[in-house]
């Protein structure tokens, strides 16, 4: 294990996007080549030894994460996104929000039946894109082994919305 503390990397920015929340900034860890390496070297430690076929992750800030992490652990990544963003013929999730709906797309050919997927993404707040992602993975018949985040935000309790998925989380708050 580094000696290198992730979360002395992560910014507190009171008040953003709106009065109340305390958003967590990944940038300071992004710009420190050592400390985003360490976040992708203890991701892929955690799922060492595990089959692991492909890693997905949902638009924007997963992406950050899931592409080196899936060179790292020798597998694809594949990208889910919103309506319309990909080129190809996809499969769709349609998902309940506490004031709506929304949809989630994934390429028909970028995760096959039997497949064990990897989830990623840069935080787990409430759960709900990270649920949607795992239920679109399940949908096509792949296995979601795991739910892997830098931060997780602990009194928001996704990790009950996303279970019984396995999640890791490097950071906790």
């Amino acid at each position: 294990m580094s000696e290198i503390d992730l979360k002395a990397y992560i910014r507190d920015i009171p008040d953003f996007p709106k009065p109340g929340i305390l958003f967590r900034d990944i940038t300071p860890l992004l710009a420190n080549p050592h400390a985003f390496n360490e976040a992708i070297e203890q991701m892929a430690a955690h799922y060492e030894g595990k089959k692991i076929d492909a890693i997905v992750a949902a638009e924007a800030r997963g992406f950050i994460f899931a592409a080196p992490l899936a060179l790292k652990m020798n597998c694809g990544f594949v990208p889910v996104r919103k309506p319309g963003k990909l080129p190809f013929d996809t499969h769709a999730f349609h998902y309940e929000l506490e004031y709506g709906t929304d949809t989630l797309e994934i390429h028909i050919d970028g995760v096959q039946p039997g497949q064990n997927v990897l989830m990623v993404d840069d935080l787990l707040a409430t759960g709900g894109t990270m649920k949607a992602c795992c239920n679109l993975v399940e949908k096509i018949g792949a296995n979601v082994v795991g739910c892997c985040f830098l931060i997780n935000l602990k009194a928001l309790e996704g990790e009950q919305r996303i279970a019984p998925f396995e999640s890791f989380s490097l950071i906790d708050y």
